[in-house]
Formats: C-alpha cells, sequence, structure tokens
C-alpha cells in the first residue's frame, strides 16, 4: 500500500536519491576519436540554439535542456540521473544531516501547521512551543487556512543561523493565542534513529541513511552502548538505501582489524581503488548481526558485504536490492546537478553486488515486485543463485554475486497476506496522524506518565484499537483489524511512545517481536 503523502510528518525529508554524474568525457585517446565526440557535441549544441533562434513558437529553453539530459541519462543506468534544483537543494540538505531553522516536527492538519513535537534542546523547545501548538503567523506570514506546499512552509521558517522569528501559536489547552519568539539555529537531521539494549549484553543501532553526520551518530551511539557493557551488537540497515560510501567505510572499520580489505572500485579502464581497515577499530571482538531486506542498497550493501566476506560477522534477514554502481556528481549553476556511474563496487571476496539493468530501468526497479511472486521474501530456496558467481570467503563461505547481498541467516515475511497489508498499513504516515489527533483531544490523559506506567495504560484497553478501526473507515480504507489485533496495538502504543517520548522508546517497543530480532537473540 502507498503512503499517501497527506498523512507523513513534514519535517520528513526525501532520504536518497539514486543515482549520481560528472564525466570522463575528456579521456580521448585517439584524434579521430576525438573528433567523433566533439562533432556529437556540436550537434547537440548547434540544435538547441536553433530552436531557440528559430523555432516558430515560445519554448522555455530549460525545459529542452533538461528534456535532452533526461533522455541521454535514460540511455545508460537506472542511477546515472538529472536532478533539477528543487530536489538538488533537498538532497545536499538531507545528506549534510542538519540544516538551520526552529526546531520543530509537524504536519498540515486540516489547515494549520500543528506541532506533533519540537525538537529536543531546540529552538522552539527553548522558546517554549509545545507538542500541539498550532503556528499561526510567522512574522507577520500567515500560515493558516492557507494549504501552503511543503517547500512553502520551510521557507518560512528557516533562515540564518541566529536570525529572530517571531511566531504566533495558538495552545489549545489554554484556548489562548501566544507570540513567542524563537532564535533560529542549527537543526540535525538524524540518520541514526536509535542507540538501545535489546537485552543486558546485547545492543541496537538502527541506521536509516549513510549522511556526512552518521558515524558521528553512530560512534557515539556505539560508546554509549559499550559503557553499558555490550557484548554483541545488531546492526539494523532494513530500508536503508545507502548515501556517502565513506560513511559506511568508516563504520565497518570499527569492526575490522588493521590492512583487511573493506571495499574497491573498478573503473572503465581497469584502474582499481581499495580501502583498507585501519587500527582504529572499536569493536573488533565482539559478536556482531548485520539486519537487511530487499530495500537495503547501496552503502548499506557495501557494509554488509564487507562484514560477511570477512567472516566478522552474520548477515541476517533477505537479499538486498543489488546496487553496486558508484556515482559522481557534476554541479551547474542553476543548483541543478548530474549524478553519472563512474565505476562499480565490489566486495573483498571480488564479487558485485549490482543487479542486471540491461532490460530498462522500469524493468529494474519492478525486479523487487518480481520478488513477491517468485516466492524469494517467504522460502530461502526461492532466491535464484545457481547461475550467479560464487565467491569463498577466508573461512570457505560460500557467498553470491551478480545481485544482492544474500544473508547467512534467512528471515521471510513471517505475515500472512493479510497481515502484510495491515503491517505495510501501519507504517505509513496514517497512523502518526491519528495517535497525534487522539493526544491533541486529550493529552491530559498522559501526563506525567513514566514510560512503565505507560505501556500498562496501553496495554490494559482496547479503546485506541476501536479508534483507529473508525478512523480508517472514515478515511475510506475498509480494511478490518480483526485479525491483526496484536500487531496494531503493538504499533499503536509505539507511535503514542515515539509522540510523547523519543525515537528509542518507539523501537524498543517494536522490536519486541521482531521477527529478525528474535531470530538474532535465538543465537545467544
Amino acid at each position: 500500500m502507498k503512503t499517501n503523502p497527506k498523512y507523513l510528518p513534514i519535517l520528513l525529508f526525501a532520504t536518497l536519491a539514486f543515482g549520481i554524474l560528472l564525466g570522463g568525457w575528456l579521456n580521448f585517446p585517439g584524434q579521430n576519436q576525438f573528433l567523433a565526440k566533439n562533432n556529437s557535441k556540436n550537434k547537440l549544441n548547434k540544435l538547441l540554439d536553433f530552436i531557440d533562434n528559430e523555432y516558430v513558437d515560445k519554448v522555455n529553453a530549460d525545459t529542452i535542456t533538461n528534456r535532452a539530459i533526461d533522455n541521454i541519462l535514460a540511455q545508460l543506468d537506472p542511477h546515472s540521473v538529472y536532478i533539477p534544483p528543487s530536489e538538488q537543494a533537498q538532497v545536499a540538505e538531507s545528506m549534510r544531516g542538519e540544516f538551520v531553522g526552529i526546531g520543530v516536527n509537524f504536519y498540515m492538519y486540516k489547515d494549520s501547521v500543528a506541532i506533533i513535537k519540537p525538537v529536543e534542546n531546540g529552538p522552539s523547545e527553548k522558546a517554549g512551543i509545545q507538542s500541539g501548538d498550532r503556528i499561526l503567523y510567522a512574522d507577520k506570514t500567515k500560515l493558516f487556512g492557507r494549504k501552503l506546499p511543503t517547500d512553502s512552509l520551510f521557507s518560512k521558517l528557516k533562515g540564518k543561523e541566529g536570525s529572530e522569528i517571531l511566531v504566533t501559536v495558538y495552545r489549545k489547552s489554554e484556548n489562548k493565542k501566544i507570540n513567542i519568539k524563537i532564535k533560529r539555529g542549527v537543526i540535525p537531521i538524524k540518520s541514526v534513529d536509535a542507540a538501545l539494549l535489546l537485552n543486558p549484553t546485547t545492543g541496537y543501532i538502527k541506521i536509516n541513511r549513510f549522511a556526512e553526520s552518521t558515524f558521528d551518530e553512530f560512534k557515539t551511539g556505539l560508546t554509549q552502548l559499550k559503557e553499558k557493557g555490550i557484548k554483541s551488537l545488531v546492526i539494523d540497515l532494513r530500508d536503508n538505501g545507502g548515501g556517502y560510501l565513506e560513511q559506511a567505510v568508516a563504520i565497518a572499520d570499527e569492526f575490522l582489524t588493521d590492512k583487511q580489505l573493506i571495499v574497491y572500485t573498478k573503473d572503465k579502464n581497469g584502474t582499481i581503488e581499495k580501502t583498507i581497515a585501519t587500527k582504529t577499530g572499536s569493536f573488533e571482538n565482539g559478536k556482531l548481526f548485520v539486519l537487511i531486506n530487499e530495500n537495503s542498497a547501496s552503502a548499506s550493501e557495501i557494509l554488509a558485504g564487507a562484514i560477511q566476506d570477512n567472516d566478522r560477522g552474520t548477515i541476517v534477514g533477505r537479499r538486498s536490492f543489488g546496487k553496486g554502481l558508484v556515482q559522481r556528481e557534476m554541479d551547474f549553476e542553476d543548483g541543478s546537478a548530474v549524478r553519472l556511474t563512474i565505476a562499480r563496487y565490489y566486495t573483498p571476496t571480488g564479487r558485485s553486488i549490482q543487479k542486471p539493468y540491461s532490460k530498462g530501468t522500469e524493468d529494474y526497479m519492478k525486479e523487487s515486485e518480481s520478488r513477491f511472486k517468485s516466492g524469494e521474501l517467504y522460502h530461502k530456496d526461492s532466491i535464484k543463485t545457481p547461475n550467479t558467481p560464487k565467491f569463498k570467503t577466508p573461512k570457505g563461505k560460500i557467498v553470491y554475486g551478480g545481485g544482492g547481498i544474500v544473508p547467512d541467516i534467512f528471515v521471510p515475511l513471517e505475515l500472512e497476506s493479510s497481515k502484510e497489508h495491515t503491517a505495510y498499513l501501519l507504517q505509513t504516515g496514517i497512523l502518526g496522524q491519528f495517535v497525534f489527533e487522539q493526544l491533541d483531544q486529550n493529552r491530559k490523559t498522559f501526563k506525567g506518565l513514566t514510560f512503565e506506567q505507560f505501556i500498562l495504560k496501553m496495554k490494559g484497553t482496547d479503546l485506541y484499537l476501536n479508534a483507529f478501526q473508525k478512523h480508517l473507515f472514515k478515511n475510506g480504507i475498509n480494511m478490518s483489524l480483526d485479525n491483526n489485533k496484536d500487531l496494531v496495538k503493538r504499533y499503536l502504543a509505539a507511535e503514542f511512545a515515539r509522540q510523547l517520548f523519543d525515537e528509542n522508546k518507539f523501537y524498543e517497543m517494536v522490536l519486541k517481536k521482531d521477527a529478525m530480532i528474535d531470530a538474532v537473540l535465538k543465537k545467544f
């Protein structure tokens, strides 16, 4: 089931972009080849000039150029792409791991900007903004009743670090308007969602993407867990689409010994660049498990591959996406960019994890859907490996190339078809919206509760389960929850915990009956 955009918290940023460009076009081996390529470029430039100067109707030259670039890149591979200025700015911000703003999680509730939760220790929290507040005005700009697009809302609340903004909020609990002055500051966009204990000796770290700040976030979480005495660690890379390779490499280096190979690349000229582990690893001896699924891609696969190929840890889950291409980015003056594939990644044993794309981008992207039809997500025997290249790790374990990382321990989608649809629904924004509405109606119900008291309160009632069922019907989703009560109640409680406490509490509750976590804990 696809996510309905109206239910997604606005602060969620586009996590990643699959592609990247620049060119090795200046590598001309001979004069004839140089002239041929130069003539091709001149032909394209002449055509664009001809259209711009002579075409009978008015045309947008930028639009034509962008379409031409899109068509050229479409002839290459699925990850060589053009990124327009608006998207490039958003992606760049997300991958930096921070932005300058007021620090609130919010979304459009009916016709107003509703605060889900201010960022902990952020500018808004320090200024007195509370969960449930509605932002009516940003300085003198009216924000309610206008159905402003997301990028426009962001532009009203962002600004230079240290600059001030006067917001007018409506506080429902007090039934009054309040003017609050907020000094904008640097707001982190976390790529590490959680770092917590699964049991007294086993730590868990969830990484949602690899941004500029990921290694630092990871190291902070790992240090805290080590101080608590962990002997084993679980790294959750499920649904992590990748990002900056150097961040994944730095994390791999924490587990590998000096001079072990992490990854290498090979370009079209056969030039190989190797990345080797250093002496600085801080968790080289403890037990290590890496969780992956069909949406784990790129840098996630490089990290998992480095751990698997060096016999350092155990890969748990389902076969990963299969993206093993290196991109380089070329920025244009208008803020757009092109990302071009310039090389391939190879894991330490020499395997390429890139799945085939010769049948075109559409077929390539739908390959994940075919895994459902083939039964691969439910049965390990359905993973097609007989005709793919086989490699051996130093300890003699067989690993496969040619299409993702095949896990050491296979964990199927444990859900029946009806439960599967429910599980997907619970991961959309509709659950967060429902929980916000419930809290908005009576936030006093949970005021002052400890986390333990909160858990007892949620266990002892079906009130919110029944209300959520009515909410679904009201929004045109005719799905009965009768057969999935335990699953729904767990996710409902987890979402309440997220909005009332923090992200760690969300994962503490969700992971209690997680099939992959159960598979890991059975190894002890």
